[in-house]
């Protein structure tokens, strides 16, 4: 981990964010993809799962269904329209050959010079122990990566397509960040959509404020003092 963190490369059009669930987006990423789209970047969301065993009190199925339209809504708040579900099961993810060969099928198919992977290390950063389905998803993530540019790997999920830029969110390792003080508030807004499952983790909308604010803090006080989210920047 390096003492400052350096300015993420923006010599690039079109990312492609991964992540497990629905909220890993606005839990870790948001404020940077509010920046990205207003700078006229375009930017996807693709999500292994629909987040169905997420809220205790409501049946899977139900869930399922509040939760696509929470993180649709999260998603409008920083630009981005183009949201899709691979629909493994939540909580069972698992980094096999149907979840890498829909990986590398996306990544040919949007082309992106940028992808993000929500983080897959072993810790988060805060050193809780990480959920197993970020762990497994990551790993396949990066995995599904490397093998979108060799056409001699799953030659039938489409023509190679090789990324530019690979960047990890919410890692323990960062080395980059992004200036979000133009997209605090989409940022807030982002994960203020997800009404009904902050709800069920005993967070109120109040809180949402502070939690984003402060942790864009704590990141920009490693990058000119300006609120920031971190990634780690992988070489591909």
């Amino acid at each position: 981990m390096t003492d400052n963190l350096e300015r993420m490369p923006e010599d690039w059009e079109n990312a492609l964010v991964l992540a497990a669930h629905p909220d890993d987006v606005e839990f870790g990423s948001a404020g940077a993809v509010a920046v990205w789209t207003r700078k006229g970047h375009a930017v996807s969301y693709l999500l292994a799962t629909r987040g169905e065993a997420g809220i205790d009190s409501m049946p899977p199925a139900r869930a399922a269904e509040v939760r696509e339209t929470e993180q649709r809504q999260a998603a409008a708040q920083v630009g981005v329209t183009e949201v899709e579900f691979l629909d493994h099961p939540d909580g069972a993810v698992r980094a096999g050959e149907a979840l890498r060969s829909g990986l590398v099928a996306a990544i040919r198919r949007l082309r992106p010079q940028l992808v993000v992977v929500f983080n897959h290390h072993e810790r988060t950063g805060t050193g809780r122990w990480n959920a197993p389905d970020h762990r497994e998803f990551g790993r396949c993530a990066l995995d599904a990566v490397m093998d979108a540019g060799n056409r001699w790997i799953l030659p039938d999920a489409g023509e190679p397509w090789s990324v530019k830029y690979l960047a990890v969110a919410n890692s323990p390792q960062p080395t980059h960040a992004v200036d979000i003080s133009t997209g605090l508030d989409a940022a807030v807004a982002s994960l203020g959509a997800h009404e009904t499952y902050l709800a069920s983790l005993g967070y109120t909308r109040e809180a949402v404020r502070p939690a984003v604010n402060g942790q864009a803090q704590a990141t920009g006080a490693r990058f000119g003092g300006v609120p920031a989210v971190a990634f780690e920047l992988i070489p591909c």
